[in-house]
């Protein structure tokens, strides 16, 4: 797939323009947005990749269409997948509720600029090592197993990585919030707002997430241009996308079972085209292994739309007249913000 110069800076250049207006026009007021406000920018980013997709088709091929479409809604499952993360990190901090939006722009932001760099590495090293599939498709396979061995998503089985533990540990913090500040000062002395903590559990979780996406990504396309646009038009909305659901992503108990089979399909995928195009010395002589398949995009993209809608379905028909949880960490205009011991002792 060749892509001009000038298409790439268009594209970018769009990109990053939506995402200046979603960051200082949209998100620069700390609110919770209107169901409305939600399902207008979900239907606009989500109608955006499609026209995308479907420009795609139009100047390039149904071949190069059905490996961004493929890619586009495997990232957005992650992503949604990362949601729930999310929601779990907010819960544990006491994130206000009308805090989370500012909280969310960034994680989102910073998952940006992680699948970028992934993005780079994993292609300069795909264009020098053939044998980095066999790589790619063993650590899906693995991830899936890990996934699958979850079960369904449980709030329970979430733990603080090392960083969030040392952060915790080794900063001085306070467990008062300073509206979306990350530090304030008091006694003379500052110290790290509880937000700086949260900025930081989802940073890193940003970055544990890039690690899953990305060998995903190349395992259906391994064009650049579709990558990046595949993992940007993932990632918009999911702000909004975050408090339109609300109880509804812990709705989705079979979401990772759903995402482990897309993994492990797509692990697959990645093994078999790496025996392919095999050059390893220590495997059949350094010579392709012809009686490999090569999977074809369109059947790609049938097996993770049926496994995606499948457990989708079969997730809201569990949980199906369970009672709706309340939202924790909300923190209405009208009520105050619980006292903290910080306010206790002063």
């Amino acid at each position: 797939m060749h892509v001009a110069d000038y298409v790439w800076y268009i594209t970018v250049g769009v990109l990053l323009a939506l995402l200046a207006f979603d960051v200082f026009i949209i998100g620069r007021r700390p609110h919770e947005p209107t169901t409305r406000e939600s399902a207008t920018a979900i239907a606009f980013y989500v109608g955006l990749a499609v026209v995308f997709g479907l420009g795609v088709w139009f100047f390039s091929g149904g071949e190069y269409a059905g490996q961004f479409f493929a890619g586009w809604l495997t990232e957005y499952s992650l992503s949604v997948d990362n949601l729930f993360i999310f929601l779990i990190i907010m819960s544990r901090f006491a994130v206000p509720r009308k805090y989370q939006q500012t909280a969310l722009l960034v994680g989102i932001i910073l998952a940006l600029v992680f699948r970028g760099v992934f993005i780079a590495v994993g292609a300069a090293a795909i264009n020098e090592f053939s044998w980095v599939f066999y790589i790619f498709g063993a650590f899906l396979v693995y991830t899936a197993i890990h996934l699958a061995s979850q079960g369904e998503n449980d709030d329970e089985d979430y733990k603080e990585n090392a960083v969030i533990r040392f952060a915790k540990k080794r900063l001085n913090a306070t467990d008062e919030y300073n509206g979306v500040k990350l530090t304030v000062i008091k006694n003379g002395k500052r110290l790290v707002t509880p937000m700086a903590i949260v900025i930081i559990a989802l940073g890193t979780t940003d970055l544990l997430f890039a690690l899953d996406s990305i060998p995903a990504i190349y395992g259906l396309t391994q064009e650049p241009f579709l990558v990046f646009t595949a993992n940007v038009f993932a990632l918009m909305g999911l702000r909004q996308l975050y408090f339109l659901l609300g109880d509804l992503l812990k709705r989705l108990v079979y979401l990772s079972i759903g995402l482990s089979v897309v993994l492990a399909f797509i692990g697959v995928k990645l093994v078999l085209h790496a025996m392919h195009v095999n050059e390893l010395p220590f495997i059949n002589g350094g010579h392709h292994i012809e009686w490999a398949p090569e999977i074809p995009i369109w059947f790609s993209l049938g097996f993770i739309i049926v496994t995606l809608g499948i457990t989708t379905v079969l997730s809201l028909r569990k949980s199906r007249g369970l009672p709706a949880e309340p939202v924790q960490g909300e923190v209405t205009a009208d009520e105050p913000a619980p006292e903290s011991s910080d306010a206790k002792n002063a």
